[in-house]
């Protein structure tokens, strides 16, 4: 991804574990690793990444309580906004949230917390149809990014280019979800 970007590798120091604790599973490594040179941020203009970077709209650790909170809402219905899915609760199974797309793709992880370091991409387009790769973070971004014919997800035929653009905290940079 750096390659392909050009970007220049941040460096970013992250409390893993403490993120891992709140958790309670292992995050994927690769995913660590995109963060630790990217930070959150856009690829593309249109493929939003989550990071770790408290206090922003780019960062997945809100974003996931967030959803959680929304999802365990009783006051609003039984239905979770990730049916049939629901979103990971520590000691669970369910969806965390790491990307989307400004045209409302989402990308979770399908996270066991019998099963750590399992961690399928789980995206879902436009269309609503949930389809799963068993495939790392950084591959299935990179598919998305370079691979036309990586349907519904690949962005490669509209020519927009592979850059990368750091989020900021400001909510008209651009909401990731």
């Amino acid at each position: 991804m750096i390659e392909l970007t050009g970007w220049e590798p941040l460096g970013i120091c992250v409390d893993w574990a403490a993120i891992e604790g709140e958790l309670g599973v292992p995050l994927p490594s690769d995913y660590k690793e995109l963060y630790e040179a990217f930070g959150g941020g856009v690829f593309s203009d249109s493929v939003y990444f989550l990071g770790r970077d408290e206090g922003s709209v780019f960062d997945f650790l809100t974003q996931w309580r967030v959803w959680l909170s929304v999802d365990q809402d009783g006051e609003l219905g039984s239905v979770s906004a990730v049916d049939p899915h629901a979103i990971y609760a520590p000691g669970g199974k369910g969806l965390v949230p790491w990307g989307s797309t400004e045209w409302a793709d989402g990308y979770f992880w399908l996270i066991d917390a019998e099963r750590p370091g399992d961690h399928p991409v789980l995206a879902r387009p436009e269309d609503g149809v949930w389809r799963r790769y068993d495939m790392s973070t950084s591959e299935f971004l990179y598919r998305v990014l370079t691979d036309a014919d990586f349907q519904p997800f690949g962005i490669a035929q509209y020519n927009l280019g592979t850059t990368f653009k750091p989020g900021s905290g400001d909510p008209f940079d651009g909401q990731p979800f």
